[in-house]
């Protein structure tokens, strides 16, 4: 059982009441936000972000950052896209999903070579190489938007039901790409909760010497991380081409400043050492509902920035706060004694 007073000391509950409350707010000012289409348009919307915060979150509970994950699912996705184009590829869509996924695999180990290995600041490296495959992308491939190939198409069409609001006569389908969020979101559950690498990332995060004395490998932990963001990635890219049923190489750039303010709202230190999916998956949902929502009372779309950016510096402080109320509760008693 977790007490009342570490209740009170979690961001998750906060978040959860704040998601009840804005939902609330919503219905009572336009009656639709409960509506059967407008939820599976709410969950539709977070298919994306959720996956690249399962990744974000674990890295910066390791005591890291990675601003590239956009990029490696952009490059990643249209590389995928248009080698499928040209060999008029029609088979099934796990192809698509793996050829992705291993160009995320090439892109994440880069980052994770240079940041355990080299020990070069995690910011500087994946700054450098979002820039770096941004510009291979446009560059090298001169991307620009196009058609997705009929295996993509295909999966973008399946659906596991449609919802519909009687009153505006509007449908929704709730897309199959749900169930790799929740398959991802299980593996990510079991390898944090059940794992010794799980514990690792942790340990990582709280203090790197003292993982590393305790027995961690370190470079390894941040070599799979990294590894595991670039994976992760590249099969967020195809679910996005295949729902949109077009690849748009910009359509995800700029998302990782939200999902990193997601991240930071559901609990996640950024110092390192603290983080849960629950509180990510929160803060994603809270920011969905606020990019997607904010129409329904009026208020226009732009202020979801506004909020995004509070985020960042209000999770931060409040990281740095908590951090210096733990170290004075850690040296009244040694003051104490002396």
């Amino acid at each position: 059982m977790i007490s009342m007073g570490r209740m009170t000391k979690r961001s998750e509950p906060y978040i959860l009441a704040a998601i009840v409350v804005l939902s609330l707010l919503i219905q009572a000012r336009s009656g639709q936000f409960f509506s059967g289409n407008n939820l599976v348009d709410l969950a539709r919307s977070l298919i994306v972000p959720a996956l690249f915060s399962i990744g974000c979150m674990m890295v910066i509970v390791s005591g890291g950052i990675d601003v590239s994950f956009t990029a490696i699912a952009s490059l990643a996705m249209y590389v995928t896209d248009r080698l499928l184009l040209a060999s008029q590829y029609s088979g099934n869509v796990i192809l698509a999903y793996a050829i992705s996924a291993g160009l995320g695999l090439l892109m994440g180990a880069l980052n994770g070579f240079l940041i355990g290995f080299l020990r070069l600041p995690t910011f500087v490296v994946t700054l450098g190489t979002s820039s770096l495959f941004t510009g291979l992308m446009f560059g090298a491939f001169s991307a620009s938007a196009s058609d997705v190939p009929p295996s993509i198409a295909r999966h973008g069409k399946e659906i596991l039901f449609t919802a519909t609001n009687p009153k505006l006569g509007l449908t929704s389908n709730m897309p199959s790409q749900i169930l790799i969020l929740i398959a991802v979101l299980l593996f990510a559950f079991f390898l944090l909760r059940y794992t010794m690498l799980g514990r690792g990332i942790y340990a990582v995060g709280g203090d790197e010497t003292a993982a590393e004395r305790a027995g961690f490998n370190v470079r390894g932990i941040k070599m799979f991380l990294y590894c595991f963001v670039g994976v992760l990635a590249g099969i967020t890219g195809i679910a996005r081409i295949s729902m949109m049923s077009y690849a748009d190489p910009s359509t995800m750039l700029g998302m990782e400043m939200t999902v990193i303010a997601a991240v930071v709202l559901g609990g996640t230190r950024v110092t390192g050492g603290v983080g849960t999916l629950v509180g990510t998956i929160s803060g994603v949902a809270l920011m969905t509902i606020l990019s997607n929502s904010l129409i329904l009372i009026g208020i226009p779309t732009y202020w979801s920035r506004v909020f995004t950016g509070a985020v960042i510096i209000v999770g931060t402080g409040v990281t740095a706060h908590q951090i210096r109320s733990t170290r004075r509760r850690h040296t009244q008693p040694q003051k104490a004694t002396v």
